[in-house]
């Protein structure tokens, strides 16, 4: 049986600061950033890091470009200290919500089509509960898996839900995917020809990418030159200008399809309907705010899609 002597060696003497420092660190990859950020000196950050790191027997960071990144054993540190941190956000939360109120900070990594949708699925809850706060950081589908890895968020929305990652999910609402160009593009193309048409592409990671490739790799088609950017709302624009034809999300270009500012070319493979999700990690221990906003949303899902009819 262990008592206090034989087992003290295997403590370590590590503070809720240094945690703190430790993670912005890594969300920001700078020492200076993380000082702003921590409203720190800039040698009091380098002194808690340091005290934390010399724990371990490997290197936590490295510098790569002018940035600071994880080593894969601080990626192990990390993923803990990150659910430490977490539960102690969990425990204040508590201590606010048994009062009655619930109170905590709501933190969301969604994809970036997802912007169209989750503000219209939170403004009520955020209405009945004015003391919660909301973090949102919109991204592309790999960079979301990667903070549901990091336990750096409570909840992500995305339509592809991989297999590797072991997740609870709740269905919101279809996902559909049309190619799209503008009508002064469309006419210049008549008789319609894939093969002679400028595609517009997503950057990698992002689900919207993956699409578009499956629907060209279906269709046979290898485009030459394709346009590539990295956000829906860039690709909407430069085929608003001509530039060429995209697949996308009908939620994110309705408005310009209904105003005919957009067509869709209506071809073999598609739509594409895929399907809207929350998710979140099966082993991680939700806060009670995150927990409220998934009840909320199993209640009250018919009623809030409808907005989106």
């Amino acid at each position: 049986m262990l008592n206090r002597d034989n087992y003290k060696h295997l403590l370590m003497n590590y503070t809720l600061r240094q945690l703190e420092v430790f993670c912005t660190l890594v969300k920001t990859g700078s020492f200076t950033r993380a000082s702003e950020v921590l409203h720190l000196s800039q040698p009091a950050v380098s002194l808690q890091y340091k005290s934390f790191s010399e724990q371990f027997h490997f290197d936590l960071l490295q510098q790569q470009n002018k940035r600071f990144v994880l080593t894969d054993f601080g990626a192990l540190v990390h993923a803990e200290a990150s659910a430490i941190l977490q539960r102690v956000r969990n425990l204040a939360a508590l201590n606010e919500s048994v009062q009655g109120e619930l109170v905590g900070t709501l933190r969301f990594s969604i994809v970036s089509t997802g912007k169209y949708i989750l503000p219209t699925l939170l403004r009520e809850f955020l209405e009945l509960h004015p003391k919660v706060r909301l973090q949102m950081d919109v991204t592309n589908k790999d960079h979301v898996l990667q903070h549901l890895l990091d336990n750096t968020v409570d909840l992500s929305l995305m339509s592809l839900v991989p297999d590797r990652l072991a997740l609870e999910t709740e269905t919101l609402m279809p996902n559909t995917l049309v190619l799209v160009c503008s009508p002064s593009y469309a006419e210049k193309h008549r008789p319609l020809d894939l093969t002679k048409l400028q595609f517009v592409f997503r950057e990698h990671g992002s689900a919207t990418r993956k699409a578009m490739e499956d629907f060209l790799k279906t269709s046979q088609i290898e485009p030459e030159y394709p346009l590539e950017l990295t956000s829906n709302e860039a690709v909407k624009q430069s085929l608003l200008a001509g530039l060429g034809a995209s697949v996308l999300p009908v939620i994110g270009i309705r408005r310009e399809l209904n105003a005919g500012l957009l067509v869709e070319l209506p071809v073999k493979n598609l739509p594409i309907v895929t399907a809207w999700h929350l998710a979140w990690r099966s082993n991680q221990r939700l806060s009670p705010v995150a927990q409220a906003y998934i009840d909320y949303v199993r209640e009250h899902k018919e009623r809030l899609i409808k907005n989106f009819d």
